[in-house]
């Protein structure tokens, strides 16, 4: 019963310091590049979920259409995004990582990685194993749940 108590408390703090740490690359990382931490964020949505229009952006980051317009125009400017005609509305535009912008999300991608390889390389082959082991059953566990809820 003692290790079931443990697990949810010792989980929460892995938790968050991974978000701590994780979110502080990323926020350093984007200044690093000059863009702010909402227009990364919608480069990285684009790099995840894939082109979207205007209004998903506005959508997903609960932002008015204007505010959404004023962030992608500067990204647009960047040479970060495209505006492409969508090909199922003529009237409205669908946005597209460049090939600026996914070289952009890559280079965040890899020095988020880097500082999980640091970690990696301060554990033993066994304590990497075991480690290993409990992220599959931890992903499989997440990854079941949120199937049931789509």
């Amino acid at each position: 019963m003692t290790d079931q108590v443990q697990f949810s408390p010792t989980l929460r703090v892995w938790m968050d310091t991974f978000m701590h740490r994780s979110m502080r690359g990323w926020s350093h990382f984007a200044k690093s590049t000059g863009l702010s931490m909402p227009q990364f964020s919608i480069l990285m949505q684009l790099h995840h979920k894939g082109p979207c229009g205007m209004s998903e952006v506005s959508e997903r980051f609960d932002i008015s259409a204007a505010a959404a317009s004023q962030l992608v125009e500067k990204l647009v400017q960047g040479g970060y995004l495209e505006r492409t005609e969508d090909p199922s509305d003529r009237r409205a535009k669908l946005l597209t990582l460049s090939a600026k912008g996914s070289e952009l999300i890559q280079l965040g991608i890899e020095e988020r990685y880097r500082w999980m390889d640091e970690l990696a390389s301060t554990l033993s082959a066994d304590e990497q194993k075991k480690i290993s082991e409990a992220l599959v059953l931890l992903t499989n566990a997440a990854k079941e749940i949120e199937n049931r809820k789509s």
